[in-house]
């Protein structure tokens, strides 16, 4: 039986995509800070299920809950990081901008590296980063939101070029990109090419499945990608 690692499985895109991994025969191994919503989707699976409860903010947590997960499992085929914190803050907050940063970038990152660690030993290994448009630019009203997005899309960059060191080559770097998603993250009022939860969902277990090295979701969003690349930023200092 294939094994499977998702953080941030209490809710939203997390949850969504561990029952898809369960539909298709996994095991998994549900992670989040909310111990009742995991044991709910453990009811469902039964056997299939490992609850390990976890607060990504605090690092050596995180290292340990991976390694009971570890112990347990043995091997892991694929760990899908959903943890994610995002707040409009045009005040800059430091409550805010703390909890952004320790969840996005210090615990986001020591989960990178507990998993490529982990894959680069066994010669095998999806890792799977949910970052976002947000990665591309930055942005007046979220600062330290879409700057945490834009380090894990390059964190998650460097590690595919260090993918090169591995000899098997079966180990694989996904970075998935949504845009607006109808879940409790999205940022904002009356917001722009919103969809459905099941429909990005669906795309982002499409994008793992093929093994994709980076995928925005929905489609469209790569046009969207295409024009921030290119756009000046006295031009997005006007429009965002």
């Amino acid at each position: 039986m294939k094994t499977a690692i998702v953080f941030g499985a209490t809710s939203g895109i997390g949850k969504e995509i561990s029952e898809l991994l369960l539909k298709d025969g996994y095991r998994v191994a549900i992670t989040g800070r909310r111990l009742e919503k995991l044991e709910a989707l453990k009811k469902q699976y039964s056997n299939q299920v490992y609850v390990a409860q976890n607060d990504i903010q605090k690092v050596d947590e995180v290292e340990n809950v991976f390694n009971e997960i570890i112990k347990e499992f043995t091997t892991i085929d694929i760990i899908i990081q959903s943890s994610g914190v995002g707040h409009i803050n045009p005040t800059l907050a430091w409550n805010k901008e703390e909890e952004t940063i320790f969840t996005n970038v210090v615990g986001a990152t020591k989960l990178y590296d507990l998993s490529f660690n982990l894959f680069r030993n066994q010669g095998f290994g999806h890792l799977v980063g949910i970052t976002s448009i947000a990665s591309i630019r930055g942005n007046r009203g979220a600062p330290a939101y879409f700057s945490s997005k834009a380090y894990q899309k390059a964190y998650l960059e460097s590690l595919y070029m260090k993918t090169k060191t591995i000899k098997s080559n079966k180990v694989f770097i996904t970075d998935i990109r949504p845009g607006f998603v109808d879940t409790a993250m999205a940022l904002g009022e009356g917001i722009f090419w919103m969809v459905s939860l099941e429909k990005a969902v669906k795309q982002i277990y499409t994008a793992i499945k093929k093994k994709k090295r980076v995928a925005y979701i929905s489609k469209r969003w790569r046009l969207i990608a295409f024009i921030l690349k290119i756009a000046p930023a006295s031009f997005l200092k006007k429009m965002i």
